[in-house]
């Protein structure tokens, strides 16, 4: 009897599941706590060895025999530096705090902005990113959110470098008709430039391109990678057109657009086409990725039609809403990143036909 009484109590004083669990997060909590703790402690080793190099590197001392000169030496420290740089670095236009190559700028932000402003991903998911251990600063594993850096320092995010590029800009244009897309025209035509005129003093170029009498949204930016993504036929950039024609577009065109056509340089097929109003079938809507030259025109014409309007009304996941025509307007943060980073809603499977 009193061997099952043992037993028993043996069974029952054994730990259940959500205990055994529990002991398992603490002692996973107490690991990150202490790497996190001997990591700060052997970063703040290296501030306090640099500090002592830039104190003696910056010390002055007069010349023998005269007065003690009224010169001062430039702050030493990483953080009186840093006071000023914000002022002096500011820009004429700030459109977005996401930009190109490494500007060489001071300005110390926590991590996770830095890792935001590099077009990597939102704030919040950044702190994640840092609380997991998936960053390192300058060789060290970072845990803290905060943690001050600025571009002079190595941040890699997932194994990868990332780079705080201020000096992007990103513009939406809605382009109205009578001008060429492009940076200048020797015939001294007016360009889609002069109506961005004062916006930056950055030197930005269109992406892609829209005939001289078409009409809408336009991007234009000095992020070159940024603008092959949006025009490379691969990743098949989602655009959408309304088209004004001479006459009704019976229902077996449409069809006929749907189902694809060879035009004199290849078969184009439609991602989508319709009426924009069934009680005005003059007037069609046609989403198509091909970035081909004039291929929406050719299209129609090649149908029978003449395009007496063509505006592009969403380009990616841009549109010209509260943008008047002619007018223009900064992209933010987010429509940037996600041109970045091609959205799904936006970029088309190829797999997916």
């Amino acid at each position: 009897m009193k061997k099952r009484t043992d037993n028993f109590d043996k069974f029952a004083n054994q730990k259940k599941g959500s205990a055994i669990k529990e002991a398992f997060r603490q002692e996973k909590k107490k690991i990150k706590a202490e790497a996190r703790a001997a990591g700060e402690e052997m970063r703040k080793k290296k501030i306090e060895k640099m500090r002592g190099v830039e104190e003696k590197a910056t010390s002055f001392k007069p010349q023998a025999g005269g007065k003690a000169s009224s010169f001062k030496p430039q702050a030493s420290s990483k953080k009186s530096s840093n006071k000023y740089s914000k002022k002096e670095s500011k820009p004429e236009v700030q459109p977005t705090d996401i930009p190109l190559k490494n500007t060489g700028t001071d300005e110390q932000m926590p991590l996770n902005k830095f890792i935001a402003h590099a077009g990597v991903c939102g704030r919040r998911e950044a702190a994640d990113l840092v609380k997991e251990g998936k960053v390192t600063v300058n060789g060290d594993k970072i845990f803290e959110p905060g943690y001050k850096v600025s571009s002079k320092d190595k941040v890699i995010v997932k194994g990868k470098q990332v780079f705080l590029q201020r000096n992007a800009v990103y513009i939406l244009l809605n382009k109205p008709k009578d001008y060429i897309t492009t940076a200048n025209d020797p015939q001294g035509r007016k360009t889609v430039l002069d109506l961005i005129k004062g916006a930056t003093p950055e030197r930005v170029y269109p992406v892609g391109r829209l005939d001289r009498n078409t009409t809408g949204v336009l991007v234009l930016t000095n992020d070159g990678e940024l603008a092959q993504k949006l025009t490379h036929p691969s990743f098949e950039v989602k655009k959408i057109y309304e088209v004004t024609l001479d006459k009704p577009v019976i229902k077996k065109d449409l069809e006929a657009i749907m189902t694809g056509i060879t035009l004199e340089d290849g078969f184009v097929q439609a991602d989508a086409v319709g009426y924009a109003d069934d009680k005005n079938k003059h007037i069609v809507g046609i989403e198509i990725h091909s970035g081909r030259n004039r291929i929406v025109r050719r299209i129609f014409e090649h149908l029978g039609y003449d395009v007496k309007g063509l505006d592009r009304v969403m380009f990616a996941n841009l549109t010209k809403k509260n943008v008047d025509r002619g007018k223009w307007r900064f992209l933010n943060e987010k429509e940037v990143r996600l041109l970045k980073f091609m959205n799904k809603s936006f970029v088309r499977k190829s797999s997916s036909r």
